[in-house]
């Protein structure tokens, strides 16, 4: 008996970066069932003599559900499910491993599978223009994003986006949505960082009457929500560990359950993820879910900083302010130097609020406070630079939660930082040891606020 299955490509970013189209083909070469086929579509596909997989075998020495296999950015991750006869990899009894090129499984006794990849690399166009849906960039580091976006954003692939605070990630899934298939359904925000985590289950996935005191009727989950459309989960490494496992379920099976109930409900949803955090790193330390990670990073995409684009800084500037209904914003020679010289660490968010101040206190320019030198430092250490905020500390509770609670945390570590290290003299284990965190984050933090080490 010989199945075959059309191939079913799926996109993925490889290590440097650049666009793969990748598929992977099951083939039985040895057993009652040698000449079997089956191609590994994403999400996960299950081997074994039950009528419920989706490989199904005869060989009696296979159990039931014997393995479980899912397409992963960095190959094929298989899982033996505790089976009587096990499986075998390179004469090895192994409980879970990832495959990351041609391979061959030892099923029970008789039955022998092999596993082969089929990729090349996609080449990506010039982009060509200055925007990519409503985000603005005409430097390289932004044509190269574009390409790369506007290459992926037709297909089902699963997008994550990274970047600093700020730098624009919800307005670049935002345009992914609208140059998808998906643009005419819904476009739902998540934010996993604003939403107390009682509430975030019940939020996401939505609960039946009585399931706990208060729900007194039925609610639909914003997962729910978004089918037909694309779900955006901003800040997806604030998520709690106890409800990864959940969240990792919903993008395999494309089902989700309600709090209370235990009928599955489908949903029809292309996942878009976002965060400033390092979740490889995460991952490291056990603070995030492997599985999920690679279920999220399938296609990588990283938003560069203000401070590296800077020549888009003034048509960023006009842009906010013609959307705030204020054209012909003056941006004088003068001023577009000390805007350049400002370091950014809240990035395009940042520039968009100055514009807004400015608008709002009835002025056609951006000010700078004239009473702290110009530079790349962390603020509050030499050479730092700050925008004007009308002399008010507490202007940052004008701002939204999220904006303001971002603002908070990068002034608190900028600070904490800067203080560590000059009471450890620049010695950068000696400071990781008194913090009590890893010393490759104190390096990550280093490089981020453009901390000179040597002073501390």
């Amino acid at each position: 008996m010989t199945v075959r299955t059309q191939v079913h490509t799926a996109l993925y970013t490889g290590a440097d970066g650049g666009l793969l189209e990748r598929s992977f083909r099951l083939r039985v070469v040895a057993g009652p069932d040698a000449g079997v086929e089956h191609t590994l579509d994403e999400g996960t596909t299950m081997v074994g003599t039950h009528a419920d997989n989706d490989v199904v075998l005869t060989d009696n020495t296979v159990s039931r559900y014997h393995l479980e296999l899912r397409v992963r950015s960095d190959g094929i991750w298989v899982k033996d499910l505790e089976t009587t006869n096990g499986t075998r990899h390179a004469g090895t009894k192994v409980v879970q491993v990832v495959l990351t090129g041609p391979s061959r499984l030892r099923l029970g006794k008789h039955t022998e599978i092999d596993v082969v990849p089929e990729e090349h690399t996609i080449p990506l166009t010039a982009y060509g223009e200055d925007r990519f849906g409503n985000v603005l960039g005409a430097t390289p580091a932004m044509q190269k994003l574009f390409a790369l976006l506007a290459r992926v954003a037709p297909t089902e692939a699963t997008v994550l986006l990274t970047g600093e605070t700020g730098t624009g990630k919800e307005a670049i899934a935002e345009a992914i949505h609208q140059a998808s298939g998906r643009a005419g359904g819904a476009f739902v925000v998540v934010d996993c960082g604003s939403i107390p985590h009682e509430l975030i289950a019940s939020e996401l996935f939505g609960h039946a009457r009585g399931s706990y005191t208060g729900a007194t009727s039925d609610k639909r989950g914003l997962i729910e929500v978004a089918s037909g459309g694309t779900l955006f989960l901003d800040e997806i490494g604030e998520l709690a560990l106890d409800l990864q496992p959940q969240l990792l379920r919903v993008i395999d099976k494309r089902q989700v359950r309600r709090v209370g109930e235990t009928a599955p409900i489908d949903v029809d949803i292309r996942v878009v993820a976002a965060t400033h955090r390092d979740l490889r790193a995460m991952v490291k330390a056990g603070q995030f879910r492997e599985d999920l990670y690679y279920r999220l990073a399938v296609v990588r995409a990283e938003l560069p900083p203000l401070r590296e684009r800077l020549p888009d800084l003034p048509a960023l500037a006009r842009h906010f302010a013609d959307e705030m209904g204020r054209s012909g914003f003056d941006l004088s020679a003068a001023l577009l130097d000390q805007l350049a010289r400002h370091d950014w660490p809240g990035n395009v968010r940042e520039l968009r609020n100055v514009v807004e101040r400015a608008l709002s206190l009835g002025t056609s320019q951006l000010e700078l406070s004239d009473d702290t030198p110009r530079g790349g430092g962390p603020t509050g250490a030499p050479g730092s630079t700050r925008l004007a905020t009308g002399g008010d500390p507490a202007s940052v509770l004008e701002l939204p939660f999220k904006e303001a609670k971002a603002a908070l945390i990068e002034d608190f570590e900028r600070e904490y930082l800067v203080h560590l290290l000059a009471r450890h003299k620049g010695n950068i284990s000696r400071a990781a040891s008194e913090a009590g965190i890893d010393r490759n984050y104190i390096h990550r933090l280093v490089k981020k606020y453009g901390i000179d080490v040597d002073r501390g």
